[in-house]
C-alpha cells in the first residue's frame, strides 16, 4: 500500500517511515523539507495521488495559543480535503493522552480542534493518543527551568518509548479504521518531577528539580492523572531504567 506520512521527516515519522518500509509498503515521508506543505497546501495533491493511508504526526513549531491553533486547523482542513479528492481509505493522527483535560492550554485546545476536524470529515478515522515520548523529558526539564532549579508538578507521568510509540502508530496504520480513539502508553508510571529528576541526575547536570503542586506543565496546571491513560491502554514494553542506559546517553558537556 501507500502510505503517506506527514511530519514523516521527524523524531516519531521517520521510525514510522522505515518499519514500513520493512514491511514492504510504499511509506512516503511528507514534510517541507521533502517538498509537501500541509500550511500552504503545496506538493499535498501530488504526495497523496494513489495514497490509501495518511499518517498526520506533524507538529506546530510554536507552542503559542494562536500560532499552535492556526497551524492545526489549517493543516487539518487542507489535509482532509487533499485525502477526499486523493480517496484516502484511511487517517491516522498522532495525538496525546488527556487533550480533552488539559484545555486550560492553548496547545492542547488546538490539537482538540485538529481531533474535531477529524471526526467530522469524510475520511474514515483512528486518533492514536499517546502519552508523552521519554525522548522528551529534558525538553519538559527545560521548559521548567528557572534559573538553576526545575519546577515540576508532582502529578503522574506514564512515558512511552520513540520505538514503541512507532510501533503503535504503524499497528494503527494497518488495522481497520477505529473511528474513535485508542491510547497507548509506557508500562510504568512517575511523578513527574521524580522522573525528570532522575534523567538529571543520569546526565550530571547540577539543576535542582523541586516539587510544586502549582507549577504548570505547558501553560496548565495539571490533576494527579491527568497525563495517565485510562485502564484500556494498550502498554508499550520499554521500561525507563533500560531506555535511560541504552537509548538516552547524556548529553555532552
Amino acid at each position: 500500500m501507500k502510505i503517506v506520512v506527514i511530519g514523516g521527516t521527524g523524531l516519531i515519522g521517520s521510525k514510522v517511515v522505515g518499519k514500513l518500509a520493512a514491511l514492504g509498503h510504499d511509506a512516503l515521508a511528507a514534510a517541507p523539507s521533502t517538498g509537501v506543505d500541509t500550511i500552504t497546501g503545496k506538493g499535498l495533491a501530488a504526495a497523496l495521488d494513489g495514497a490509501d493511508i495518511v499518517i498526520d504526526m506533524a507538529n506546530s513549531p510554536s507552542f503559542e495559543d494562536q500560532a499552535a491553533m492556526d497551524f492545526f486547523t489549517t493543516a487539518g482542513r487542507n489535509l482532509i480535503e487533499a485525502e477526499r479528492v486523493a480517496g484516502v481509505k484511511l487517517h491516522v493522527a498522532l495525538s496525546v493522552v488527556g487533550t480533552e483535560h488539559l484545555q486550560g492550554s492553548g496547545y492542547f485546545r488546538a490539537k482538540l480542534a485538529q481531533e474535531t476536524l477529524i471526526k467530522a470529515g469524510p475520511i474514515p478515522y483512528t486518533l492514536l493518543h499517546a502519552t508523552q515520548f521519554m525522548e522528551f523529558l529534558r525538553g519538559i526539564a527545560q521548559s521548567a527551568t528557572q534559573g538553576g532549579t526545575v519546577r515540576l508538578s508532582h502529578a503522574f507521568i506514564q512515558p512511552m518509548a520513540a520505538e514503541d510509540v512507532a510501533d503503535a502508530v504503524v499497528e494503527a496504520a494497518l488495522a481497520p479504521a477505529a473511528n474513535g480513539t485508542i491510547e497507548v502508553g509506557g508500562p510504568e508510571k512517575f511523578p513527574i518531577d521524580e522522573i525528570v529528576a532522575r534523567v538529571l541526575a543520569y546526565d550530571k547536570d547540577p539543576r535542582t528539580v523541586v516539587a510544586d503542586p502549582d507549577a504548570p506543565y505547558f501553560g496548565v496546571k495539571l490533576e494527579a492523572n491527568s497525563l495517565i491513560p485510562g485502564p484500556d491502554a494498550k502498554l508499550g514494553k520499554t521500561r525507563f531504567d533500560w531506555w535511560i542506559e541504552h537509548v538516552a546517553p547524556p548529553p555532552k558537556r
